[in-house]
């Protein structure tokens, strides 16, 4: 069986063209050559300057309630998809009928933006802009869904990622602080066009600790002295917005959430370096509320802020884990501490991560993901 990596700008993501082709510059000026290896749905919907517009002005006007976006025009994007409003990439290779859309959605995206925020879109020379973009990708788009389903009638392995989290999944997150999209596994067969049947297995990743940008309950987040350290160690600022990012205890709870959704069946536990120097580690494995144990997330988030979360406190290694390359030469206490979350969620330990470089992850021979790999 020969191995396939396929990126894949695909359905459930919008893509800002302009964006992507200053990557593709950035590559080519690094020698990278991309044709053939970097496909573009053409069902794929399209980010315009107007949305990262409104999506800057959305933000400021909720205020203190305010979402935490990147501003980047993402949401803004997925509104028009749902609407029936947006413009894709197929129609971004029609130049006359690319120019008829674009007219169309200028006009009722201004008029939105007036009534709403106060202020008209900056439009000049958008179409002059992205016919120039259409250029540059036009060799990049294809349809994905054939393109995948073809590697895998034909043997291929073909590996999917997710982006964001679980708790950021618009419809099992910790709603209205979530993304625009679906972040669970099951994201995969609505977004990408392959049948739920055709993934064969699903691998769950998480940090030694938990992470949160922007606003939303997050309740094991930890004391701002304590999330400093553990930021500064484990470099935890926004790659996008470069943002510190809100840091916190692991929680056991949201995992077992993460793997009844997304059907889990191994786990990969990244960055246990950042608690080479933490004398104790705490792991969330409830929550009270009102005096009552919880054990499942709470479907809205007024409940969630509410909670209080249940510790159990294991002791840290107090060793450095970088360039460890066996399990089984892990500190006692980090060894322990991966035991037991696999214990409680009931899922093996795949992969762990000691450092940010590629050589520095550790994954036993005896695991699922060692065969798929």
């Amino acid at each position: 069986m020969s191995h396939y990596l396929f990126l894949s700008l695909a359905l459930f993501t919008v893509v800002d063209p302009a964006a992507l082709v200053v990557e593709l510059e950035n590559l080519k000026r690094s020698n990278i050559d991309v044709r053939g290896r970097l496909f573009l749905s053409d069902r794929a919907h399209l980010i315009f300057p107007y949305h990262r517009e409104m999506d800057k002005a959305a933000e400021t006007a909720r205020g203190t309630a305010k979402i935490g976006t990147t501003s980047r025009g993402i949401g803004p994007a997925y509104e028009d998809k749902m609407a029936r409003r947006g413009i894709r990439v197929i129609d971004l290779l029609a130049p006359e009928r690319f120019a008829e859309k674009l007219e169309r959605v200028i006009a009722e995206k201004d008029a939105i933006s007036r009534a709403a925020y106060g202020h008209p879109l900056d439009t000049t020379g958008l179409l002059e802009q992205y016919l120039e973009i259409a250029a540059h990708i036009r060799g990049l788009v294809t349809d994905t869904c054939v393109l995948l389903n073809k590697a895998l009638d034909n043997g291929e392995s073909v590996l999917f990622e997710g982006a964001q989290g679980t708790m950021l999944d618009i419809d099992h997150g910790t709603y209205p602080y979530v993304t625009s999209s679906n972040a669970t596994s099951g994201g995969v067969a609505t977004g990408l066009g392959v049948a739920p049947t055709r993934i064969q297995g699903v691998v769950g990743v998480t940090k030694a600790y938990t992470t949160r940008v922007g606003s939303g309950p997050f309740p094991t987040e930890m004391p701002d002295l304590d999330a400093q350290a553990v930021r500064e160690r484990g470099n935890e600022f926004g790659a996008v917005t470069g943002r510190p990012r809100r840091c916190g205890w692991l929680d056991l709870v949201v995992l077992n959430y993460a793997k009844m959704l997304s059907g889990i069946d191994t786990l990969v536990v990244t960055k246990m370096d950042v608690f080479d120097a933490q004398p104790e580690i705490k792991i969330c494995t409830a929550y009270t509320h009102k005096g009552k144990t919880i054990t499942e997330i709470p479907a809205d988030v007024e409940t969630m802020s509410e909670l209080e979360p249940v510790y159990t406190t294991l002791p840290g290694w107090m060793a450095p884990t970088p360039g460890i390359k066996n399990v089984k030469d892990l500190p006692e206490a980090a060894r322990n501490y991966l035991k037991f979350i696999s214990e409680r969620m009931d899922v093996e330990i795949g992969m762990v991560s000691t450092g940010p470089e590629r050589g520095a992850t550790i994954v036993p021979k005896e695991t699922k993901l060692a065969g798929w790999l």
